[in-house]
């Protein structure tokens, strides 16, 4: 056996010696071999931006948000490297004496996270997510400890009022950048020294009643949120990081955030009523008409609403000293799967006029009750319209939902039907007759304009 291991080495020393023989070149007769030499090669010199791209997003991010902190950096906080950002950092090692690299080294680094701390507790600053719009933003706690919240947003301030923050919605037609920056700019007493608009958002700051401010506005579908910020002058050196940092952080529309509280509404409404009795009663959709400080009935004038059913969604108004109302039976139509829904779109989707038309639409159950969705859902203008079945009897009334922008998709039917029944109960439970025997439509609908705040 060992003489068998011995000649098994033999021979694998033996190929290894052939095959570094092989792998040398053979000598010239004559010539002397030159020496073999080699070059080192020197790595290329990194520069601070070099160093920087090379740092996860997030390390990044949070240099530039505790440069800001700290007041070396005014730029936004995006995460990308820049000359601004390199620069802010030669600064921050300039202020504590340290060579100006535009590299931290992580003693630096932990000087900075350590400084900006500091100021950040010293505010209170904190994330948040709006409980009304499901918007995050950071707030420094500690100077506007007063809170306030409505369907339209929110608000903190100082128990003084030398900061305020708000955060506002509302619903607007097409709306962009520039229209929603213009019409900021136009706030009377504003003078504007700095002002950004981006298809996405836009920024504007100032000084408007000798209060510094900033704002940054954004949109989504149909839905506006702005942010604006209001400071006393003397509270600018507390108050300038705070609001490029909440600048940086503020994200109006997270992704599958869900808001909290009811959609905002526009200003002014428009929807459609049914005449349901010839001394002036009409019944709509609630919602058309919630929270509105004047209601109107467009060649009527003002109507009151005198009643309302919140779990149904339904309101009934009355105009008083109209004549030659055409009340419309709301008789015991069937809420077929094909209907006919018979409103006043909203002036903008129809040139203006305030002509009655009709759309094609479709009904289908919602869970086990007795609510069942339209589709697809009729343009604005239409909440309130008159179903009819195939037979021409009413078979319910139409309703718009708001949209929530921020917040599950498919969570609610956009367009849903109150079934006839369900509409004259509701009427005659209010002191309403109802006995027209009418199945003219076309004839007993009105526009109804709600003004709201």
């Amino acid at each position: 056996m060992r003489s068998m291991l011995s000649a098994t080495l033999m021979i694998v020393t033996a190929s290894a010696a052939h095959a570094q023989v092989q792998a040398t070149p053979p000598a010239v007769q004559g010539v002397k071999p030159k020496p073999v030499t080699t070059t080192p090669i020197r790595p290329a010199l990194q520069t601070p931006a070099d160093t920087a791209n090379a740092m996860a997003q997030a390390e990044r991010l949070g240099i530039q948000s505790d440069l800001a902190w700290t007041g070396q950096y005014n730029g936004a906080i995006t995460g990308e490297v820049s000359d601004r950002m390199v620069n802010a950092i030669k600064t921050f090692q300039k202020d504590n004496g340290a060579k100006q690299t535009g590299v931290l080294n992580p003693q630096e680094r932990d000087l900075l996270r350590a400084a900006a701390k500091k100021l950040q507790d010293n505010v209170g600053w904190k994330m948040v997510t709006d409980m009304v719009t499901g918007a995050r933003l950071g707030i420094p706690g500690k100077l506007v400890p007063q809170q306030a919240s409505d369907a339209n947003g929110s608000k903190w301030s100082s128990s003084t009022g030398t900061v305020q923050i708000t955060l506002a919605r509302r619903k607007e037609d097409a709306p962009s950048t520039a229209k929603l920056a213009e019409a900021e700019r136009k706030e009377p007493g504003r003078k504007i020294d700095y002002q950004v608009v981006k298809p996405d958002f836009f920024v504007l700051s100032g000084l408007q009643n000798q209060k510094k401010f900033y704002i940054r506005g954004q949109f989504k579908d149909s839905e506006v949120r702005i942010l604006s910020i209001f400071y006393d002058q003397a509270t600018e050196g507390t108050m300038e990081p705070v609001v490029i940092a909440m600048s940086s952080a503020f994200n109006a529309f997270p992704p599958g955030a869900q808001a909290m509280g009811p959609p905002p509404r526009k200003k002014v409404e428009y929807a459609s009523g049914i005449v349901v009795s010839d001394d002036g009663a009409i019944v709509t959709d609630r919602q058309a008409v919630d929270g509105c400080i004047s209601i109107v009935v467009a060649g009527y004038g003002n109507a009151d609403k005198v009643a309302e059913d919140k779990v149904r969604d339904l309101a009934l108004l009355r105009i008083y000293g109209a004549r030659e109302l055409k009340p419309l039976s709301l008789g015991a139509g069937a809420a077929k799967p094909n209907l006919d829904l018979v409103g006043i779109a909203d002036p903008q989707n129809q040139g203006g006029g305030a002509a009655v038309t009709s759309v094609k639409a479709s009904t289908t159950p919602v869970g086990t009750g007795s609510e069942l969705a339209l589709s697809p859902a009729p343009g604005f203008g239409f909440s309130g319209a008159a179903a009819i079945d195939s037979d021409g009897k009413f078979a319910g009334l139409a309703q718009l939902k708001p949209l929530l922008v921020a917040g599950p998709p498919n969570a609610a039917p956009q367009a849903a039907l109150v079934p006839a029944e369900l509409v004259l109960n509701f009427v005659k439970a209010n002191g309403v007759s109802a006995n027209s025997s009418s199945t003219d439509a076309k004839a007993a609908m009105v526009r109804v304009i709600c003004v709201r705040k």
